[in-house]
């Protein structure tokens, strides 16, 4: 048996699938892109000449004072659009207003079944008036303003409003407890929060106030405000010279706030990071770059059109949720539908229920949702009328191809295209995606890159490696919407995305890929999560394939745990579906079938059966979790943005 230690450099890769769907021709017949010499032309000259194609797409926002250069960039670092100005809230409202001033740009429905819809000219409005509402508190320029908040219609206000006026926004997850709170404060030097009362979940309320209160109870009075929003109507104490209501701060407010011009590489947000451990990492995104990568993307990726209603399923506080929640959709003059709660509340079927009474033509959501739903069965989205949907997408993490396969029949009516999107908090926006009138999609692929986007699979020397064989996934140049530093922290910033391959000026992903023959890349999962059995380096999102594939599993998570002979044995976490038990015959089942997918290297050395994973609410298995229970470890770190805590007492618990 080799020894670890002397693992081969490249990540084996032996998944294959070989199912291929074209775009639908009519589909493609009506699609802004549905030419592949189209897309391959205006691929070549985005990589070539990227000075020559974001400068024409970036021609459709709005600028108050043009640039002198596209692109300068001493790796690194870059600056776009160089001495051009715009305001990202005014490209996002103010330039719709025309056009679309009495069209839908957000319609919302809370998990009470409470609803609301604001046209364009409501929610430019609104915006207004908080900007107001937030100068009046002294907020100015490059302040940074926490907001903490439920998915509800003020969450976008309020990050619209920084905007306006220049503030940097940094958003809170409303899972996030109030030691992170206090880590964003001290980290950010924000000077202001803006929260609620509450927020619903399963039919409770989230105590968002409650745990700003106890992240404020040291800060040495840095925030010098707090306004809430009256969400849930809990009774919440307010400090008196601190706290103010949403609603009396706006009734006086003027809904008028001419918008102020900022320069491009102007800050717009931080958004922190959620590692397992140490300092959370604030990622710096600026104005005119982020907002061009968000606009693009979501114009394209989506097929963009009119009289779409369009539901990306995210919550504001993460990037998804910036980018194609906000950003991207309202730039392109969109119509955004949001919802605030559980995906099972009141009943498993609360998100087919939302789409057919709500009309809704694009959905764009996480395969852990997608795999939730198949667990809970196939009768639920089969009692809906789907028929509105025209275009679904994927996000947060490689798909499962089988998970693929059910997305696309019981949801997609075998009719849509499935755009898989790869990209990170620090990207900003799609880097990795089928663009759904020219490319043909494989379950489990996110396809080829996007436009402006030059990636590749490296060995760990930064050679570009071939066909089918396991790498590091790099982008090797700049593109708009990237990460422009963690703020205040430049070295850290160069550390951790620049080091591994400085000298070439490779921006690393953190992720383990390859690219198969036809140019298709595939993520195999986070390099840190690559297990290292008997000297093979072998991707977990591969294992987990494979798994899902069999068809008593819903969903499964792989780990690690230390091994003497092998320096790693495969653990996975299993649920099955619905009528399905599991037992010692099932797991030995499963076992087989790993071996027969992918090889015998592959094969679990343990199956420990769950009826739910740990996951965030955001949808993320938090494998950090799953490796300390596999390794009989105590859990450390952060647990509060587990969804049920009760899981991680019935994991420890298993047995294979």
């Amino acid at each position: 048996m080799s020894n670890p230690a002397t693992a081969p450099q490249n990540i084996e890769s032996s998944l294959v699938e070989n199912r291929v769907f074209p775009p639908p021709a009519d589909f493609a017949a009506k699609a802004r892109l549905g030419h592949p010499a189209d897309f391959d032309a205006l691929y070549k000259l985005s990589v070539e000449h990227p000075d020559v194609f974001w400068a024409k797409e970036a021609a459709e926002l709005q600028w108050t004072a043009p640039w002198s250069t596209v692109l300068e960039w001493n790796a690194p670092f870059a600056k776009w659009f160089v001495g051009g100005q715009l305001n990202v809230a005014a490209n996002c409202l103010d330039r719709h207003l025309d056009a679309r001033r009495d069209k839908p740009a957000i319609i919302w429905e809370g998990e009470p079944g409470d609803g609301r819809t604001l046209t364009y000219g409501e929610l430019h409005a609104e915006v207004c008036r908080f900007a107001n509402v937030l100068k009046s508190k002294g907020i100015a320029p490059g302040d940074r303003v926490i907001l903490y908040l439920p998915l509800v219609p003020e969450a976008a206000v309020a990050m619209l409003a920084c905007a306006r006026i220049g503030a940097v926004h940094s958003v809170i997850f409303g899972g996030f407890s109030a030691d992170s709170i206090k880590d964003r404060l001290a980290d950010s030097g924000a000077k202001f929060i803006v929260t609620a009362d509450g927020g619903w979940r399963r039919g409770k309320v989230v105590p968002l106030k409650a745990n700003v209160d106890a992240a404020l109870k040291d800060s040495n009075g840095a925030v010098t405000g707090v306004i809430v929003l009256q969400r849930t109507k809990n009774e919440v104490p307010m400090t008196a010279g601190r706290d103010t209501w949403w609603h009396d701060e706006t009734a006086a407010a003027s809904p008028d706030a001419p918008a102020e011009s900022f320069d491009s590489e102007h800050p717009l947000f931080i958004l922190y990071t959620s590692g397992s451990t140490g300092k959370p990492k604030g990622i710096l995104h600026t104005s005119g770059g982020y907002l061009l990568g968000t606009y693009c993307s979501t114009k394209y990726v989506f097929d963009l059109r009119d009289d779409d209603i369009y539901w990306c399923t995210a919550d504001v506080g993460w990037i998804t949720g910036h980018s194609y929640v906000v950003y991207g959709p309202l730039a392109n003059g969109a119509t955004v539908f949001m919802y605030e709660g559980a995906p099972d509340t009141p009943a498993p079927d609360r998100w087919w229920d939302l789409i057919e009474r709500h009309r809704i033509t694009i959905c764009y959501t996480a395969p852990t949702a997608i795999r939730a739903f198949i667990k809970w069965g196939d009768q639920h989205p089969a009692g809906h009328d789907l028929s509105s949907l025209r275009l679904l997408g994927t996000v947060g993490e490689p798909i499962n191809p089988e998970a693929w396969m059910w997305f696309h029949e019981k949801i997609g009516g075998g009719r849509c295209p499935i755009v898989d999107t790869w990209w990170q908090t620090e990207t900003g926006g799609h880097m990795i995606t089928p663009l759904p009138g020219v490319t043909p999609t494989k379950p489990g692929t996110a396809t080829r890159p996007f436009f402006g986007v030059d990636a590749a699979i490296v060995d760990d020397a930064g050679a570009e490696v071939g066909p089918n064989v396991g790498g590091k996934l790099v982008i090797r140049k700049p593109w708009p919407s990237m990460l422009r530093s963690i703020w205040g922290d430049e070295d850290r910033y160069v550390k951790t995305y620049w080091s591994e391959f400085g000298e070439k000026g490779y921006y690393f992903t953190g992720d383990g890929a390859r690219r198969d023959a036809d140019g298709y890349f595939w993520i195999v999962g986070r390099i840190d999560d690559v297990l290292n059995v008997a000297g093979h380096r072998l991707g977990t999102s591969e294992i987990e394939s494979a798994l899902v594939a069999h068809p008593a599993v819903a969903e499964a998570a792989v780990v690690g745990k230390p091994d003497e002979i092998k320096g790693q044995g495969v653990v996975a976490f299993v649920t099955v579906k619905g009528g399905q038990t599991p037992s010692k015959e099932l797991a030995d089942a499963l076992k087989k079938h790993v071996g027969a997918s992918i090889g015998a290297i592959a094969r679990p050395d343990e199956i420990r059966f769950t009826d739910a994973l740990p996951k965030t609410r955001s949808g993320k298995i938090m494998r950090r979790l799953l490796k300390e229970v596999a390794s009989g470890q105590a859990v450390t770190g952060d647990t509060t943005t587990l969804e049920d805590l009760g899981i991680l007492a019935k994991l420890q618990a298993s047995e294979d």
